[in-house]
C-alpha cells in the first residue's frame, strides 16, 4: 500500500517546480516572421527581434540530412560537408506545433525543424 506524501514533501515538490521554472524561464515564441532582403526577421513575444541571414539559416539546418545521424554506438552516418549557402533563399515557412519552424529553401531543402531556442541563438550570433 502506497502512502500519500506528507504535507512537507508535497510542499517541497511545489518548490522544486518553481525553482526549475525560475532557472529555465519559458522560451519566447514568434509573433511575426518576415523576409527582409536576404534575412528572416523574427519578432518574439518578449519584445525582442532576431535577424538571421538565409545562408546562416540554411547552414545551421538541424536535419539529419545536413547534420547526419548517430546510431546507438555513436557512429555518425550521413550529413553534408560544410558548404557555402550564399544565394540560397527562403521561399516559405511553416510553424510546427508550439516549438519549431520548418523553412522551405530555394535549393529544395525543407526537412530541418528549427526549434525556437535555436532560432534565438542564431539571431544573437553576429554574422560576418
Amino acid at each position: 500500500m502506497t502512502q500519500a506524501p506528507k504535507s512537507h514533501e508535497a510542499h517541497k515538490i511545489r518548490l522544486d517546480v518553481r525553482d526549475r521554472e525560475a532557472m529555465n524561464p519559458p522560451m519566447p515564441t514568434p509573433t511575426d516572421i518576415q523576409t527582409i532582403g536576404t534575412e528572416i526577421a523574427i519578432k518574439w513575444d518578449d519584445g525582442t527581434e532576431s535577424f538571421i541571414t538565409f545562408a546562416t539559416l540554411r547552414a545551421a539546418s538541424p536535419s539529419a540530412e545536413v547534420k547526419g545521424e548517430r546510431d546507438v554506438f555513436g557512429t555518425l552516418y550521413g550529413g553534408e560537408a560544410p558548404r557555402d549557402y550564399r544565394g540560397v533563399e527562403v521561399k516559405g515557412w511553416e510553424k510546427i506545433g508550439n516549438y519549431a519552424i520548418r523553412f522551405d529553401f530555394s535549393d529544395g531543402h525543407r526537412t530541418g525543424l528549427y526549434h525556437y531556442e535555436l532560432l534565438k541563438k542564431l539571431g544573437e550570433t553576429p554574422t560576418a
